[in-house]
């Protein structure tokens, strides 16, 4: 298993690291590894971790003993992860030179972890491959910035600013509230610099202290990775500055939820023409096809894009999500908003992953919906034209257990994504809801404890 890392080798001695973080990523998107001294990971070229780390939920639990012993080896046994010398970034916020390492996962034999969220974007790739083609995605994460708060029990509050004041009202692309917040925000851009980020755009959102960062188009494994590495850069940021950055799709109560919007194109492996474009400008086939994809499988998929709980608060009437796989031109009320873009970079924007979404996951998943619509010639619908907000012929399951029931029942999940992997999934976001039962909300109390 063992492979030649000279060009990593270098450039950790070049960095003079002391220590290396190696990571994977479990099924909800959470980095787990181990730390090691440089010689040490050189020497190994790698780690190993128990495989039920990817069988792990949010809350440390495990799935139950049938399935966890149809799914894995009953002796608990290692992967064996290697790093990828194309996902090596610097930790500027460590005090000490520190690289973070991504992963892949293999078992004894040198296969590849089926329930590895990494190794089933790369599946999902190799499709786009096998046909000729090569998928280009541009993720946009939305997150929120919040006072610190120790106590989960009470609702999370905006944070204070330069000025000393908290933030009010809706600051939709507001330049003075963005810059509320310049220190904390020149640390992000630093460090997401040093660690060689493709970072574009920064926005105010909609929602009260809520930012959105924009990612420039590139290859769908890296960008993954990226976001990845996004996340922890933001929340160490924000923790430098007594705030706090969270990614939850619904964190506050009558604010605004936070996406994962992606756009995704395609073009020819050989030439680089789009593929979404004909000769004359206009729109192909394949292009229609991809819609009708992503329309038809995203309501099978849809807990790879809104895995948790929270996430389907996004999707409650009333908010600026839409609940619905229509397309439209120019349209940000439908779920598939295609911008108007010149023929080689005509792509289509996915409006319904949550920024809580794994990105591995989300992006496997739209691209995933996007080529078996290609492959099976999949028509979509009529354009919407106006707000497409009410439109109900084409919605989402709008619960959790809805949708793990669509996916479970799903034959192209299983087919694409395999019977091990989606099992797995649907197990792990079950014990997870299982748990969220168990707690007792505010709201219960507040309305209830008294009053029946």
């Amino acid at each position: 298993m063992k492979g030649n890392l000279d060009r990593l080798s270098h450039w950790l001695k070049e960095n003079k690291i002391t220590e290396v973080e190696c990571l994977i990523s479990d099924l909800s998107g959470i980095a787990r590894g181990k730390i090691s001294p440089t010689n040490k990971f050189l020497n190994e070229q790698g780690m190993r971790l128990p495989e039920s780390v990817l069988l792990q939920t949010v809350t440390g639990d495990y799935v139950d003993d049938d399935i966890y012993y149809e799914l894995l080896d009953a002796a608990d046994i290692d992967m064996h992860c290697r790093p990828d010398q194309d996902a090596v970034f610097i930790v500027p916020w460590a005090s000490e030179p520190t690289a973070q390492v991504i992963h892949d996962t293999y078992d004894k034999q040198g296969n590849a972890i089926e329930l590895s969220p990494r190794n089933l974007l790369k599946k999902v790739l190799s499709l786009y491959t096998a046909r000729g083609w090569k998928p280009i995605v541009a993720p946009e994460m939305e997150f929120y910035l919040t006072q610190r708060s120790p106590d989960p029990d009470y609702p999370l509050k905006p944070p204070v600013g330069r000025s000393g004041r908290q933030e009010t009202g809706r600051q939709s692309y507001s330049i003075e509230a963005t810059n509320e917040f310049d220190p904390l925000f020149e640390d992000m851009y630093d460090w997401s610099e040093a660690q060689g980020l493709d970072l574009d755009t920064l926005i105010h959102e909609e929602g009260t202290a809520q930012m959105e960062i924009n990612f420039r188009h590139g290859a769908a494994l890296s960008l993954a990775d990226q976001i990845i590495i996004f996340k922890r850069t933001m929340r160490e940021a924000a923790l430098k500055h007594d705030v706090s950055a969270t990614f939850m799709a619904k964190p506050m109560t009558g604010e605004p939820g936070s996406a994962m919007h992606v756009h995704q194109s395609v073009v020819d492996l050989e030439t680089g023409e789009s593929v979404f474009s004909n000769p004359d400008g206009s729109m192909s086939e394949l292009f229609m096809h991809h819609i009708g994809g992503l329309q038809k499988y995203i309501p099978e998929t849809l807990p790879l894009f809104a895995p948790n709980v929270n996430s389907f608060r996004r999707f409650l009437p009333d908010t600026s999500a839409p609940v619905n796989v229509e397309w439209g031109e120019e349209n940000r009320t439908v779920g598939l908003r295609v911008p108007d873009s010149d023929p080689q970079n005509r792509r289509v924007e996915n409006r319904l992953a949550g920024a809580d979404a794994n990105p591995y996951l989300a992006l496997a998943a739209s691209l995933l919906c996007g080529y078996a619509g290609m492959v099976e010639g999949v028509e979509p619908s009529a354009a919407v034209v106006g707000r497409g907000y009410e439109r109900r012929n084409l919605r989402l399951p709008l619960t959790l257990e809805a949708a793990l029931e669509c996916m479970e029942q799903s034959d192209m999940a299983k087919k694409y994504l395999g019977e091990r992997f989606t099992k797995g999934f649907v197990a792990v976001k079950r014990v997870e809801h299982e748990n969220y039962k168990q707690v007792i909300s505010s709201w219960e109390r507040e309305f209830l404890l008294f009053s029946v």
